[in-house]
């Protein structure tokens, strides 16, 4: 029997893992190991060109494919996100190149499949979900949950083993052009919905990849990849705790943050990718370098003289697999191990976390094939973009969608309204998706190709319900008096006018909003307010709706507008929400994940600062929020009764409290409230926020239902990182807000936190507990 065979250990299912791992390790070359490191993306889309800055020049000669998988081949790279190829082909495509690494290698183990999913499966004809900016606008960790479960269960049907996302980045700077890929400025709120995609996801036996560890959303000024200038309490307190919950979510891979912090690049940073994730957080799972990551410790850090010492680096700091493609832990690495400036242990301790990972996903079975399940299953090949999964697209965008302003009741819409429907965001369905979405990543590139997916524009899906003109006025960049002119005129015609403004997504420059697309200041794009302001001088009623991957500077027009809506690219279903929330079909519920800047267009504040970080007689600068963190109207809300604080003796350092809230439903249809909690610690060893969220739970009432939420509350959740870097609990008062908002609260209690200063550490609680009682 060869050691492929079916009777050797490794391939014995019936087996523990590690006894597994441990035979199959034994068995293998120091070549063989180290060509489970690193990637082979295969068909790179030419029509392209570079999918980013730097990929040709990170780029290995062109692939022999016979000789890279002669030793075998860790991972495959995008085989349905890199162009345009129909999922039966992408699956056929799948099973032929896992046929082939079996075959080569001398132990025929299969490569793990990798893909991007941050809002779905970003592929031809797969379904088109709303932008993670939206998620957090859901406040709705369930539901998010149960789309990654769909979005992971049409991956492992593909073969396809790990994804790329979620995205637990906090919100620091909204100039950032990947705002939109985050959840949003609050840690709880990006941990909570961080951890819901990644047990969703992986319940659905596809890895969930966690990015970017850590710090990526504080670079300077919002430039991408721009060096990152922040302490460690910043570093332990707003930006570690989502990768900390999505990690006790069970989270099994984790990729690397491109930028330098304090001039240590964090691919080369072992207290960091060592030291903190897995020795402080526990990690046991794998480290995927971020797309060339490693060669840009070389070319654009320059801290590595050549490929080898950034092979040797990043593997000493604690990267395991080198993605996309192969640059620099292949023949550099094996360079760097002929030298002895990598010790061979390093070796095995990346390549044993690697065949883990693959025997726990059935890819070491003597039973695994290699033709996806969905080339296998009876009749038809299924549609993936199905039912169920816009109806999950669906209610997702619904629940995002945030009224801004209502200003006397002019939402909803009265039915038989003539409506001028303007903007650039209007009549096409491209500015409902993300940067990540298929169309606007790599469809953008194909003039001509179909979308793939049903995507009704907003003018399509109001045009469905009421009489509309349409007129674009400006595109999102440029435009010109002629196009300005002609919108007004339709505004003027009308009883109503939509002005649907904000973003075009799209990578380094092709769009707005996205990766490589930051803000030098956060006024609309291009011509809009000046559109804006044209609408609004023919005395028409304005009703805007913002459809963005930011909030946007809108202090010079809010007074006047009649009402404003908000989406963050909502996805294939974003259309119909939208148009539901103004003809009213739909209560709207969302809560804004990231707060809208107030007067001055460069201010990247957000609403979590200590009390020197808010509005004060030492600054001419006011950073408050026009629109604050948590904020959202509905036509109709619960009536909230009296909110009571459960402590008989005060908050024991190492114990929990209650808050009930009870609800009403007094009106005639169905509400949805957010109950956000929020502490604040007013003589604390250091500054602390005035505002911090730590529970925000959603609840659902019936017509003339009645429900008492009990809120439990352990001590943990107001730990913090002390002077000396311990994470402590500390004594003293504690002040608790219960609201509507960050802003906006309907209750103040203070509590006495008391016992000893308590350290915390990885095991800490993360989540308050919510019960609803009749």
């Amino acid at each position: 029997m060869t050691d492929s065979g079916a009777a050797v250990p490794w391939r014995d299912s019936s087996l523990p893992t590690g006894e597994r791992v441990a035979d199959l390790m034994a068995r293998m070359s120091l070549r063989e190991k180290v060509a489970q490191m690193y990637g082979a993306w295969l068909n790179v889309d030419d029509t392209a060109g570079e999918v980013a800055p730097h990929q040709n020049d990170q780029a290995p000669d062109p692939i022999d494919w016979p000789e890279l998988i002669r030793h075998g081949l860790g991972q495959v790279t995008r085989v349905y996100g890199s162009a345009p190829i129909e999922p039966a082909a992408g699956a056929r495509r799948v099973g032929d190149l896992q046929r082939q690494i079996v075959a080569a290698g001398r132990f025929g183990i299969p490569a793990i499949v990798h893909e991007e999913c941050l809002t779905g499966l970003a592929a031809w004809k797969l379904p088109i979900f709303p932008a993670p900016l939206s998620w957090g606008a859901s406040f709705d960790p369930a539901l998010v949950e149960r789309m990654a479960a769909n979005i992971g269960d049409s991956m492992r049907r593909l073969g396809i083993h790990q994804g790329l996302a979620p995205v637990v980045d906090v919100a620091r700077d909204l100039r950032w052009g990947r705002v939109e890929e985050t959840i949003g400025e609050d840690p709880y709120l990006v941990g909570t919905i961080g951890a819901a995609y990644v047990r969703g996801l992986q319940s659905a036996g596809v890895i969930a990849t966690l990015k970017h560890f850590v710090g990526y959303s504080a670079s300077r000024a919002g430039r991408n990849l721009a060096p990152v200038s922040i302490g460690p309490r910043e570093l332990a307190d707003v930006l570690l705790p989502p990768f900390e919950m999505a990690l006790q979510a069970g989270a099994q891979s984790v990729m690397n943050n491109y930028s330098d912090i304090d001039g240590v690049p964090v691919a080369a940073d072992a207290s960091l990718l060592t030291d903190v994730l897995r020795g402080r957080l526990g990690f046991d799972g794998t480290v995927v370098s971020d797309y060339f990551a490693i060669a840009f410790l070389e070319s654009l850090h320059g801290v590595a003289a050549d490929r080898a010492e950034a092979a040797a680096t990043a593997l000493r700091a604690g990267i395991d697999v080198e993605l996309p493609g192969v640059n620099c832990f292949g023949g550099p690495l094996l360079k760097a191990l002929e030298a002895g400036d990598v010790d061979e242990t390093l070796i095995d301790r990346a390549v044993e976390r690697i065949l883990r990972q693959k025997c726990e996903l059935g890819l070491l079975d003597a039973s695994w094939r290699p033709d996806p399940e969905y080339l296998r299953a009876p009749g038809p090949l299924a549609d993936l973009d199905d039912a169920e999964a816009r109806s999950l697209a669906r209610a997702l965008a619904e629940r995002a969608v945030v009224l801004l302003r209502n200003e006397e009741g002019a939402l909803p819409l009265a039915p038989g309204t003539r409506l001028a429907v303007v903007g650039p965001g209007a009549g096409t369905p491209d500015s409902l998706f993300g940067c990540y979405s298929f169309p606007r990543h790599v469809g953008v590139h194909h003039p001509g190709l179909e979308m793939g997916v049903a995507a009704p524009s907003i003018v399509d899906a109001l045009g469905a319900e009421f009489e509309v003109v349409y007129e674009q006025g400006v595109p999102v960049l440029g435009g010109d008096d002629e196009g300005i002119a002609a919108a007004a005129r339709a505004a003027s015609g009308a009883d109503v006018c939509v002005a649907v403004l904000g973003d075009l997504a799209g990578l380094f420059g092709a769009g707005t909003s996205g990766e490589g697309c930051d803000a030098g200041d956060l006024r609309l794009p291009g011509r809009q307010e000046e559109l804006l302001e044209a609408l609004l001088a023919t005395g028409t009623p304005v009703v805007l709706v913002v459809l963005a991957g930011r909030p946007y500077e809108l202090s010079r027009q809010i007074d006047r507008l009649s009402a404003a809506v908000c989406a963050f690219f909502p996805g294939e279903e974003g259309a119909a929400a939208i148009a539901g929330v103004l003809s009213g079909r739909v209560n709207p519920s969302g809560r804004l994940p990231v707060g809208f800047p107030a007067a001055g267009a460069t201010q990247p504040s957000t609403y979590l600062a200590a009390p020197l970080g808010r509005r004060s007689e030492v600054s001419t600068v006011d950073p408050t929020q026009l629109f604050p963190f948590g904020h959202g109207l509905s036509y109709a809300d619960a009536t909230w009764g009296e909110v009571t604080l459960h402590s008989t003796d005060g908050w024991a350092t190492d114990g929990e409290v209650e808050l009930t809230v009870p609800l009403t439903n007094d009106t005639t249809r169905d509400v949805s409230t957010v109950i956000q909690v929020y502490a604040h610690d007013p003589v604390a060893s250091v500054a602390r926020p005035v505002r911090q969220l730590i529970a925000a739970p959603r609840v659902d009432l019936a017509p003339g239902e009645t429900r008492t939420v009990v809120v439990t509350l352990h001590a943990d959740l107001l730990s913090y990182t002390a002077r000396d870097g311990r994470r402590v609990v500390e004594p003293g008062d504690v002040e608790l807000f219960v609201g509507r908002s960050s802003a906006d609260t309907h209750t103040a209690l203070r509590v006495p936190m008391v016992g000893p200063l308590r350290e915390v550490g990885a095991s800490r609680r993360l989540h308050p507990t919510y019960t609803l009682l009749p």
